[in-house]
């Protein structure tokens, strides 16, 4: 059974198809092919959600299926019941299952036990459906006709603040996948972890990462500059401890000057203005959040359908 928990689980030729797909779903969202005709796909959430939770509901819809909407605690999962259990039960309703969990074992447990596609709509872990919409977000911009992710190679990106967050997670995993170089800034005591180092191991891939303490050398000459919120979900007990560690990481009017003029910049949001990024970066010329946001809905429709592909 073909899933979507990591970056990996996709061919590069898979993704490369994913990202042309997710173009002319864009270009035709009024007349989507409904590769998901007469389906039921559940969506399961564990933690709280605006984007993830729309656009998967919207897409799945415009794909042709009905979409089922579960919180974890008003299932019996949230009474105990086995999620190997509930997994094979789930099999035998749905087509397909979203998952968006704080802990990666919950998606790698269901996928284990299901019977249907099982896809990783963030963990704390990785958020691969964001990475590849965050591809396709620089892509379309830099080599639209092709969306080839050769293109990558050779561009800096960068990656502010907290470098051992799902996020950060995600990009190290797609550098070292796709091929490209990608530099990463942030305080001590937040670096890359070892969990992301030993699935790169496991995957066979080299680092293609860096890690620095210094956010200006981090920006010099970069063509995209990435950030994420500093306090995730799960990490309130944290939020003093960590704004004053991250300080210093702010993606600012300062901080963008040392990048290249056309730099893009990159925010899944929530954004925490004032924080990890300022409302003039945010809300400037080379700023394509919102981009990012509306691509989710298409990238994702891509991803469901490629799935329903290797199911058939």
């Amino acid at each position: 059974m073909k899933h979507f928990n990591h970056l990996t689980d996709f061919s590069l030729e898979e993704l490369q198809a994913t990202l042309k797909q997710t173009k002319d779903l864009k270009l035709n969202r009024s007349n989507t092919p409904k590769s998901l005709d007469k389906q039921s796909w559940g969506l399961l959430f564990y933690k709280s959600s605006t984007r993830t939770r729309v656009s998967f509901e919207v897409g799945v819809q415009e794909l042709g299926a009905n979409a089922i909407v579960l919180n974890s605690q008003n299932t019996q999962i949230g009474r105990g019941e086995s999620i190997k259990d509930t997994a094979i039960v789930l099999s035998r309703y749905l087509h397909g299952l979203v998952i968006r969990a704080y802990d990666h074992s919950v998606v790698t447990e269901f996928a284990k036990h299901a019977n249907m596609p099982i896809v990783n709509g963030l963990t704390d872990f990785n958020h691969p459906c964001q990475v590849l919409t965050d591809i396709f977000s620089i892509l379309e911009r830099i080599d639209p006709e092709n969306l080839d992710l050769s293109a990558l190679r050779g561009k800096k990106i960068a990656f502010f603040g907290d470098t051992a967050s799902n996020m950060a997670n995600s990009w190290i995993i797609a550098a070292a996948y796709i091929g490209f170089d990608l530099v990463l800034a942030g305080p001590e005591g937040y670096e890359p972890t070892q969990e992301v180092l030993e699935k790169l191991k496991a995957e066979n891939l080299t680092p293609r990462h860096t890690f620095t303490n210094n956010p200006i050398q981090a920006a010099e000459q970069v063509d995209i500059i990435n950030t994420d919120v500093w306090v995730s979900m799960g990490d309130e007990a944290e939020a003093k401890e960590r704004k004053e560690a991250f300080a210093d990481f702010q993606v600012n009017e300062a901080l963008v000057t040392k990048a290249n003029k056309n730099f893009l910049f990159l925010h899944c949001l929530p954004a925490h203005i004032g924080e990890e990024v300022t409302q003039a970066v945010i809300e400037g010329p080379n700023s394509i959040v919102y981009d990012q946001a509306e691509n989710r809905l298409h990238t994702q429709k891509a991803i469901l359908a490629q799935l329903q592909e290797h199911s058939n």
